[in-house]
Formats: C-alpha cells, structure tokens, sequence
C-alpha cells in the first residue's frame, strides 16, 4: 500500500497566549491562558495527513523523560503510531515557548544538540522505502536521494532561520519537487524585495513556486503565469502556531491523491485556516469529508 512519511523531531509547545502585548526585556508579563501542546514539525504534518485518511508514516525521537512522555500521550489521543528511532537516554523532544497575543507572536526554543540521528539512517530509509510522498526534514539528505530514485516525491518547507539562505539549502531544492515556504521565508532564501523576484529566482528550481501569503493564501508560479490563490474565508484566527505544517498536510493529501497542484493548495488552504483558528498546532482540524466540501468554498 501506498503512504506518506518523514522523520523528524518531536516538538512540545509551551503556549502562553491571550496576552495584552509581548514583554520587552526586562519586564513580565501574565498570560491569561497557558497549555501545553505537541508542536509543529514533520510529526504535525503527517498527523493532519493521517487525519484525512492518508496512510501515514511517523518517524520520531523520543525518549523516556517527562515530556516524551507526554508527546507519546498526545500522539496517542491524536489517533497515530509513531516509529521511534531513539535509543539514548538524553531528552531528545524539542521545547518550544511561545507567546501569542492578539497581532503577533515570539518563540523561544531548546534542542539538545548531544543527539545522535546518523546512526538511525538505515532504519530511515528501510522505513521510508515504498513512500509515495516524504515530507523532508533538513537532515538526511543521502537517504532523499535514494528515495528520490526510487520515484518518491519529495517536499520541504524550511521554516525561518536567521542564516536562512539558498547556498545552505541549495541540495534539498535541486531535489525536492515542491518547496513550501511562507512570504517572510522566500523573501530571506532569495534575498529577494518582493515576493514576484522571490518566486521568479525559485523558479530556476521548481516548476511550480508556492509562496504562502498567510491570510491572503498562496502565490503560485508556473507556466500559466502568476495567479493568487485565495485563502479560506470568514476564518477567525486565534493563533497561527502550526500552521504552516497544517497546510503541508493538507497539500500532501491533494498530491497523495494526484490533484492538480492548484486544488492542492486549497487542500492546503483549508486545512491552514482551520489550525489558525485554535490554539496549537492539532487542536483545530478537518476530516476528510469536511476538506472535501470546504475547499469548494475557495
């Protein structure tokens, strides 16, 4: 059978929302809500993916500790298994703080960086063999490679890095077949001033450019020229936390099923504009059915 999968870390979300403004250095603020929730990442997009009926492969790390504890609890409750490639003793989850009021949000996260991935490299690839669609995580590029090969498709999104730039990405992009990054982060990998430039330089990698627009949805670039492709609408947005990973699930379920790349990004729209509308990355979602009947709203 047919599947999707990735490897990647496990994040737990610190949240602390429903705040009057972000502190400054030196002051305190008091949150009125605090949760904690399982954060964003691969795991989060191929959760969203298995939600939706798509066969789904997790591969993650996690250990014995508190808060892997509570990441093996919260994959639990949200209906996955997870392969868990981790054999240390450290904490190897990812801890993420992050404070959201009503026009922004800042994050402050912690990664041991004492943990070993290479070693599980086989057990990677043996696991992603047969996959339809892989999900990239930077990292683990030699077994991208054979994947890709091997007909999988690939996906990567990069997330925002302050040293964020084409020459430290520049194999993950010669290889993948989509890449799926927000307008801050195609601004900053091209070095770009608009988001035109920025999805005419990507365009020399991807016969499709998808440049999310946040609210506004999505550019992209091909062929047909540029066209915007328009959000969900009469969203309410709570917390934008995780929805970037929601969206690349959403995307993932158009291209798992061969849709026109277009309808993927609706796919991708809904499922988006659903996460933002609850605080976490998991806790807002769609089943199939109701993906299916929203994305012809769009």
């Amino acid at each position: 059978m047919e599947f999707v999968g990735g490897v990647g870390f496990t994040n737990i979300d610190l949240i602390y929302s429903d705040m009057s403004r972000l502190p400054s250095i030196g002051e305190e603020v008091f949150a009125g809500n605090f949760g904690m929730h399982l954060g964003g990442g691969v795991p989060a997009t191929l959760i969203t993916t298995s939600r939706l009926g798509v066969p789904s492969k997790i591969l993650t790390f996690v250990g014995n500790d508190f808060f892997s504890g509570f990441a093996k609890n919260a994959f639990k409750e949200c209906g996955v298994e997870i392969i868990n490639l981790y054999r240390g003793s450290d904490m190897p989850v990812v801890l993420t703080s992050t404070m959201v009021c009503s026009h922004d949000r800042t994050f402050t996260s912690y990664r041991n960086q004492n943990i070993a991935t290479d070693s599980a490299g086989e057990e990677i690839y043996r696991n992603l063999t047969g996959a339809k669609v892989v999900d990239m995580h930077p990292g683990f590029l030699d077994i991208y490679k054979r994947l890709k090969a091997e007909g999988t498709i690939l996906l990567f999104d990069t997330g925002w890095e302050d040293d964020l730039s084409i020459e430290k990405y520049r194999e993950y992009l010669e290889l993948a077949d989509y890449y799926l990054p927000n307008q801050k982060e195609a601004l900053k990998i091209t070095e770009a001033r608009t988001v035109e430039e920025a999805a005419e330089t990507l365009s020399s990698y991807f016969h499709d450019v998808i440049i999310k627009l946040d609210k506004d949805g999505c550019i992209l670039k091909n062929e047909k020229g540029l066209q915007l492709i328009r959000s969900m609408q009469g969203v309410k947005s709570v917390d934008a936390t995780g929805a970037g990973d929601a969206f690349m699930g959403g995307f993932i379920y158009g291209i798992y099923h061969d849709y026109p790349v277009e309808t993927c990004i609706r796919f991708g729209n809904v499922t988006g504009g659903t996460c933002v509308q609850g605080i976490g990355c998991l806790t807002k979602y769609v089943t199939e059915a109701e993906l299916l009947e929203l994305v012809g709203t769009i």
